[in-house]
């Protein structure tokens, strides 16, 4: 159990991790720090919080853990604020979706007696904010742990073992692999379903009526924050590019054997994707 636990900036990620810890009776003391005045009042009259600071600084102090649950152009710059008030021994990590030059930039601003640990849950809803949280948001999940190399290893055994403790599958890659991986199978499926509801929309309203669960299954995602992703995408430029140039020759070649009545190199590739897609972990 830790001392302290503290969740900076929660919204549906931070939310959810304050949630599990508390269920789980993870922290004797979870400790929260939002940054709008009215949001820290909504928190105080929350059961699974202890204790709501003012400032992050002031909410860091003596924390064991401390998950950095800021949007991903805000987690650097909050890693940065809250460096000199960090106690001895204190271990960072964070929930952001793109990982390299956020994990160096983080690892470089802490001071000598703190440790940063990258992480990231694959969990989450095209619904934000920490009223939509909910303590079993993990289970069942694959949460990334992105390390550096030389970092302690008791420092990521600690926060690998918080995530397993709140029901998540750790994995345990560097930075660089885990932004190539998400690029693949987060960032391009959010691109696919966007671009379709884009093109879709292009075409008459009722259209959207006719529409079954296919449709709705297919792009739930594309209802998503578009600020949060216009965020993501930045963040993971070069590696969603090179994930989008791929799709792009594969939908290509779909298209040219559709064209030429190539119908066993259609069924081939349909037969390719089902397969796949069978191999999903119910």
């Amino acid at each position: 159990m830790l001392e302290q636990l503290t969740i900076l900036a929660p919204g549906l990620l931070g939310g959810s991790v304050a949630r599990a810890a508390h269920a789980r009776k993870l922290a004797k003391r979870i400790v929260i720090w939002a940054r709008r005045p009215e949001v820290r009042d909504q928190l105080r009259a929350q059961p699974w919080c202890n204790q709501v600071f003012d400032t992050p600084e002031d909410a860091v102090r003596s924390a064991c853990l401390v998950v950095l649950a800021a949007p991903v152009e805000k987690i650097v710059e909050l890693a940065r604020q809250i460096a000199p008030a960090l106690p001895p021994g204190a271990i960072v990590t964070d929930v952001g979706s793109v990982k390299s030059e956020l994990c160096r930039a983080c690892t470089t601003a802490m001071p000598s007696h703190a440790t940063f640990v990258g992480s990231h849950p694959m969990a989450g809803s095209q619904k934000t904010g920490w009223e939509n949280s909910t303590e079993n948001l993990f289970e069942g999940r694959t949460c990334f742990v992105t390390p550096l190399a030389g970092t302690p290893s008791a420092a990521i055994e600690t926060v690998a073992s918080f995530w397993r403790e709140v029901g998540s599958n750790v994995a345990t890659l560097t930075p660089d692999q885990h932004d190539e991986i998400v690029a693949h199978i987060s960032h391009l499926p959010q691109a696919i379903a966007t671009t379709l509801c884009s093109f879709l929309a292009q075409k008459k309203d009722a259209w959207r009526d006719f529409a079954g669960g296919g449709l709705r299954d297919t792009t739930r995602i594309a209802a998503s924050d578009a600020t949060m992703w216009i965020e993501i995408f930045q963040q993971n430029r070069d590696e969603i590019l090179r994930a989008l140039n791929e799709f792009q020759n594969e939908l290509h070649g779909f298209s040219a054997a559709l064209a030429n009545r190539e119908w066993d190199e259609l069924r081939t590739r349909l037969e390719s994707g089902k397969t796949y897609r069978d191999g999903f972990k119910s």
